[in-house]
């Protein structure tokens, strides 16, 4: 018999770490783990790390290259690395985790030693964003406004608490009015985009669940409506986690896809067909984190 594949999540106590442990708990896998009041302790950790087979980094971006660099500086064998900051998302160096993303990214995510998790906003927005883009239908220096709202639960724990003991909770604001968010390069690097969009995010009273919305003219476009639902539907017809759905509703709840790992693409044209909503609906917490890297788990372990 084989032994089990070893896995250490280094940042397991934070709100993607304890989502993928949780996951984890299905999985043909040895979970390894290291005690609470160990969590800092850089000889432990490195231990950890020198003993498994994939460390899982659910860290912030200065933390998660303190850490790759530790077992980078490994003098023998070095584990396997999936990161869910942004700190290499677009890293030549690094496979980008959305496995949608081309035919073959699933095979370069099995083979790669260093996966980066996509962001929650990324992975809606270059969802809808990528293959209109690639086929020309979406010129890349179009002017994009992206908006967008998450349930609260993608503020990390200070927020959760915040929401759930109803102190300072707002119904609903926007943040990120800098215009500078943390998503907005690999947003720009894998949709192929030369212009920047003007992104809005946005949380909710809620606390699982997203939409990312993109307004188009389509006049301004290379492509009719009729063209761009088939593109997105032809593009993600064989996906098992991500959708085209071809219908007409006139309301979308933010919470819909909570609690699953699916991601849902929709079209919004007017009568007269000259301007449409791409709306990709998902969990934050979902396939925008804990399920996306599941996901990649999976593929780096050789599990379907």
């Amino acid at each position: 018999m084989s032994k089990l594949p070893k896995i250490f999540i280094d940042g397991e106590y934070g709100t993607t770490g304890l989502g993928i442990c949780q996951r984890l708990l299905s999985l043909p896998i040895e979970l390894c783990s290291i005690p609470i009041e160990y969590r800092h302790n850089i000889e432990k950790r490195r231990q950890m790390m020198a003993s498994v087979d994939l460390v899982i980094l659910c860290l912030p971006d200065d933390a998660s290259q303190e850490a790759v660099a530790l077992i980078q500086a490994f003098d023998n064998r070095k584990p396997r690395i999936l990161d869910a900051s942004t700190a290499f998302r677009i890293n030549p160096e690094w496979v980008y985790g959305f496995a949608e993303l081309e035919p073959d990214q699933g095979e370069k995510i099995a083979r790669a030693d260093k996966v980066a998790n996509p962001g929650c906003y990324s992975s809606g927005a270059i969802a809808l964003l990528h293959p209109l883009v690639k086929t020309g239908i979406l010129p890349a220096d179009y002017p994009l406004t992206i908006n967008a709202v998450s349930g609260y639960s993608g503020g990390g724990k200070k927020m959760i608490a915040a929401y759930e003991q109803k102190k300072n909770a707002q119904p609903f604001e926007l943040y990120g009015l800098t215009l500078s968010h943390k998503h907005l390069p690999e947003i720009c690097y894998y949709s192929g985009l030369t212009c920047e969009p003007i992104f809005v995010p946005s949380v909710g009273n809620f606390p699982q669940g997203m939409i990312v919305s993109i307004p188009l003219h389509v006049e301004m476009l290379k492509g009719t409506v009729r063209q761009i639902k088939a593109c997105l539907q032809d593009y993600y017809y064989l996906s098992s986690n991500v959708y085209f759905i071809n219908d007409k509703v006139n309301r979308l709840a933010a919470n819909q896809l909570a609690l699953t790992d699916k991601m849902e693409l929709r079209v919004h044209s007017n009568s007269r067909n000259d301007q449409v909503v791409l709306t990709a609906s998902l969990d934050n917490l979902g396939k925008g984190a804990s399920g996306a890297a599941i996901q990649n788990i999976k593929l780096m372990i050789g599990l379907k």
